[in-house]
């Protein structure tokens, strides 16, 4: 699949442009553009490029275990990865200290973590539904990424996770999506 990747600098405030709020009027990245259609939010944009692209399904064809997928990323994106976003975390650091910020922050982790292992543990194989990749490893990976490197979450409670995290690890696919490895990579610094 040909794409073109256009980085949006959030530091900078390019999700705010006139330009980038017609593709997505809330600001929020990322968005997809694919002929006459603009997706912007993650969920969509992934179920649309299963759907379009089926040679290699995001969900299992089992619908118990499509169910479990689809919980998990709803766990994530709902209860997890928005309370991580630059515009909450501002919000937070006008009105508290960084470390309450922080706290703040892994109390929501931890309770969407405690979420998934109870969710995964009669699901999960290799990965978290059985022993291949599908959309809940889509969704999981990053916010364990964030978790361990950005917040410093003690993952020892939450060890199926854990062992998640080291076989997304080993993939080439999630070794080259790490945000370190994208050419508009920004420092972790700031938020």
């Amino acid at each position: 699949m040909n794409y073109e990747y256009k980085a949006v600098n959030l530091e900078k405030g390019e999700h705010r442009s006139p330009e980038f709020l017609q593709l997505n009027p809330i600001g929020f990245v990322p968005v997809l553009v694919d002929e006459d259609i603009v997706l912007s939010d993650s969920l969509a944009i992934l179920l649309y490029l299963d759907e379009k692209y089926p040679h290699r399904p995001l969900l299992p064809s089992d619908l118990k275990k499509k169910a479990i997928n689809l919980q998990a990323a709803n766990i994530v994106s709902s209860s997890i990865q928005p309370l991580q976003n630059m515009t909450i975390l501002k919000q937070l650091e006008d009105r508290v200290s960084p470390e309450d910020r922080d706290s703040w922050v892994k109390y929501f982790i931890g309770n969407g973590f405690a979420a998934l292992e109870e969710l995964l543990k009669n699901y999960a194989g290799k990965y978290a539904t059985g022993d291949e990749v599908f959309l809940a490893d889509l969704f999981i990976a990053p916010q364990l990424y964030n978790a361990i490197i950005r917040f410093k979450v003690d993952m020892s409670q939450f060890p199926l996770l854990s062992r998640l995290n080291e076989a997304y690890n080993q993939l080439s696919a999630f070794q080259n999506a790490m945000p370190e490895k994208q050419p508009d990579y920004p420092s972790l610094t700031t938020c």
